[in-house]
């Protein structure tokens, strides 16, 4: 029989397919002319319903630019940043827990490419990596709140770090749309908005050339089976365990063979593991501490530098080996 769980994600998704379905049949109802007059018909209530119109839509993959550029126009440089940012920052939340919630697991399976990547990167940097995403905009927006629900970050850091580093772009979109209402009546004082809307597009436009250096310097990960084959092969590995040394002399043990250097010790002897010109895999239990010293380790000049997915909880699971004993610290 096909569980409860199972049944409530179908139904989550067969809805979510007809609302993108309809939205895509209706577009023009999002259309300036269309839902301005309808929101400020609604009075006291036009900021509410203009940002449950614009959550709606963000979560249904409608171009978050057009409604901000609404915003603008219909409620000003001030209040309509506020609103179109809390528009943008529930309907990004909206599409979080979706896809945390509904079709989480399905997707993880078959996730690959830039959205894998994507995974790997806030899994090694956390909110950081959320923030350059939003700043960058390296994936379409949209897909971006989808694919940050398959990731690891908590909800509030989630929701902090998009509105904060969505502001930007909420000012500009918003202060173009106020200059175009301006523009359209007449009133010459609104260009000025237009102007730094512009000037602030620009600046983001440029953003991605500013962070490249960062992207490239990113960890690869390998997978145990893969580390497994290496090691076999008897490929030349450094393999560093960065846990404390009781956790790496602890049950269920290390990698054969692993080397122990804390990760709070690690500045001080990445000139030692430079020295060896070896590839380097980091490992820890599971693979965040792993992966903030691969990130240590790259920024520092180290170039073949891995970390191993799962960590030795991953390596344990897969029936691989592990050994027990003392705390080695040479490299």
């Amino acid at each position: 029989m096909i569980r409860r769980a199972t049944l409530i994600r179908l139904a989550v998704l067969l809805l979510l397919s007809a609302g993108i379905g309809w939205l895509l049949a209706h577009r023009n109802l999002l259309a300036q002319e269309s839902i301005g007059p309808a929101v400020l018909a609604l009075g006291y209530w036009a900021p509410i319903g203009f940002i449950l119109v614009y959550a709606a839509a963000t979560a249904l993959f409608f171009s978050g630019a057009i409604l901000s550029l609404v915003g603008g126009a219909l409620f000003g440089p001030v209040w309509g940043t506020a609103w179109n940012l809390t528009g943008a920052t529930l309907g990004a939340t909206i599409a979080f827990l979706l896809a945390r919630t509904v079709a989480g697991d399905w997707v993880a399976r078959r996730v690959g490419g830039r959205l894998r990547r994507l995974v790997n990167g806030v899994t090694a940097e956390g909110w950081r990596f959320v923030a350059l995403m939003r700043l960058v905009p390296l994936v379409p927006f949209n897909l971006l709140n989808y694919a940050l629900g398959l990731t690891g970050i908590s909800l509030p850091a989630y929701i902090v770090t998009s509105a904060i580093c969505m502001l930007p772009g909420a000012i500009a979109y918003t202060w173009l749309g106020y200059a175009g209402r301006s523009a359209a009546t007449g009133d010459t004082r609104g260009l000025r908005y237009g102007l730094l809307g512009l000037g602030v597009l620009a600046m983001i436009a440029f953003l991605p050339r500013l962070f490249r250096r960062f992207r490239a310097q990113e960890p690869k990960w390998i997978e145990s089976d893969e580390l497994q084959r290496r090691i076999s092969a008897g490929d030349t590995i450094t393999l560093l365990d960065v846990r404390q040394p009781d956790e790496f002399t602890a049950p269920p043990g290390h990698l054969p063979r692993a080397i122990n250097v804390p990760l709070a010790e690690l500045a001080g002897r990445i000139p030692e593991l430079a020295e060896h010109k070896r590839s380097v895999v980091v490992v820890c239990k599971t693979d965040r501490r792993s992966a903030r010293a691969a990130t240590e380790m790259l920024a520092a000049g180290l170039m073949d530098v891995a970390v191993l997915r799962g960590g030795t909880d991953g390596w344990h699971q897969r029936g691989l080996a592990l050994e027990m004993g003392n705390s080695v610290g040479g490299a």
